[in-house]
C-alpha cells in the first residue's frame, strides 16, 4: 500500500469516527428536543420541526428521535456508542429489540458480528429467547407497507412483513420468475430504452410482482420449506420462525418440512431417477446453499456429477447446486 493510500485510509477512518460521534449527539439531542416541547406550536411534531429546519427527510428525523428515546433506557449501549465501541449502524439495529433486561446480552452479540450480519443474528437470538406468542404479536404490530416517488419519476416501496407472509409473497414472485425464464428476449421496442436485450433478475422480479397483483397470479401454487432443527424452525433462506406461526398457516398452505439430524445435516432423501425429486432438491439446496462454482444464489439448478448418462442414478451425493450460467459452462467445457 502506498503512503498516499495509507494517508487516505487514515483520513477516511478519522472522518468516520467524527461522523459516528455526530450521529450519537444528534439522536440524543433529537430525543431531548421532542421532550422539551419547544417545537410546539410551530410544527405538528418534533420530527416535522427537525425535518424542516435541518432540511432532511421526515423519516430520517423520526428515526433520530426513535433511536434517541430508546437509548435513554439502554445505558450500556449508549456508553458503547459514545465511546465508539460500536458503530451507529449497530446501535440503530440494537434499539429495535433491546430492553433494559436484554441489552447486555445483545450488546455482547453485536460486538462479535459485523454490522451487516447483526440483524440476522438478532433475529436468530429472538427466535431462541422470546416467547413465540410475544414475537408473533410484535411482528403483527410492526407490519407496514409504504411507497414514494423518486427523483427520476419511478416509485419506490418498502415493506415489513411477518416471516410466513413474506415467504408467501417471495415464493410466489420466485415461482413466477422461474416459469418465465425461457420466454425469450426483451421485445424490440423496449430494448433500446434500457440498453439490455435480456432482463436482469431484479427486472424479472419486478415484472412478476406486477403480474401477480394485476393479473390474478396470486393463485400460483408455491411451496414453502420449513427447516426443523433442534434449536428451532426457519424458512429456506434462514429466516427464523416460531412454531406458532407454522401452526397458524399450516392448514391453508403447502408446506414441506426438511428434518435435520443431531449434527444439523439435512436427512438424505435419495432415489434412483433422472431428475431429483422435491425432497432431494431441498437437501442439496440446504447443503450447498449457493452455486458451488461462483457462489451466486440466483437461478440455481441441480447438476449431476458425474453426469446422469454415466451413473444412471440420481442421488444426493452426486448432485451439486450451480447457477444456470455455471451449469451450462461446465457442460459446454465437458463437450
Amino acid at each position: 500500500m502506498s503512503s498516499n493510500e495509507s494517508s487516505m485510509g487514515s483520513k477516511l477512518i478519522g472522518l468516520g469516527k467524527t461522523l459516528a460521534h455526530a450521529q450519537y449527539r444528534i439522536v440524543t439531542a433529537a430525543a431531548a428536543f421532542q421532550a422539551s416541547g419547544e417545537w410546539h406550536p410551530d410544527a405538528p411534531t418534533a420530527a416535522h420541526w427537525i425535518a424542516d429546519r435541518l432540511d432532511v427527510h421526515l423519516g430520517t428525523a423520526r428515526e433520530w428521535i426513535r433511536i434517541g428515546l430508546a437509548l435513554e433506557d439502554l445505558p450500556l449501549i449508549t456508553e458503547a456508542l459514545e465511546r465508539h465501541e460500536i458503530s451507529y449502524s449497530k446501535a440503530r439495529t440494537l434499539t429495535r429489540l433491546a430492553t433494559g433486561e436484554n441489552e447486555a446480552e445483545l450488546l455482547a452479540l453485536a460486538r462479535g458480528v459485523p454490522a451487516s450480519r447483526l440483524a440476522c443474528a438478532m433475529a436468530e437470538w429472538s427466535n431462541r429467547n422470546e416467547e413465540p406468542a410475544a414475537r408473533d404479536a410484535r411482528h403483527r404490530r410492526d407490519r407496514t407497507l409504504s411507497w414514494w416517488i423518486q427523483p427520476d419519476g419511478m416509485v419506490a416501496g418498502f415493506f415489513r412483513l411477518p416471516p410466513m407472509e413474506a415467504a408467501g409473497l417471495t415464493s410466489a414472485v420466485t415461482a413466477r420468475v422461474a416459469s418465465g425464464l425461457h420466454r425469450g428476449a426483451v421485445s424490440a421496442e423496449h430494448a433500446p430504452a434500457d440498453g439490455l436485450r435480456w432482463p436482469t433478475l431484479c427486472q424479472q422480479r419486478a415484472d412478476a410482482l406486477v403480474e401477480l397483483v394485476t393479473n390474478g397470479g396470486l393463485q400460483v401454487e408455491t411451496e414453502i420449506v420449513i427447516h426443523v432443527r433442534g434449536d428451532g424452525c426457519s424458512l429456506d433462506d434462514g429466516t427464523p420462525i416460531t412454531e406458532t406461526a407454522v401452526e397458524r398457516v399450516a392448514p391453508r398452505s403447502l408446506l414441506r418440512a426438511l428434518i435435520h439430524d443431531a449434527e444439523g445435516r439435512p436427512i438424505n432423501a435419495s432415489r434412483r431417477r433422472r431428475h431429483p425429486d422435491a425432497r432431494q432438491k431441498k437437501v442439496v439446496k440446504e447443503r450447498d446453499r449457493s452455486c458451488v462454482d461462483c457462489g451466486s444464489s440466483e437461478l440455481l439448478e441441480y447438476d449431476h456429477v458425474p453426469a446422469f448418462e454415466e451413473s444412471r442414478q440420481t442421488v444426493v451425493e452426486e448432485l451439486e447446486l450451480r447457477c444456470g450460467p455455471c451449469h451450462r459452462r461446465r457442460h459446454d467445457d465437458a463437450a
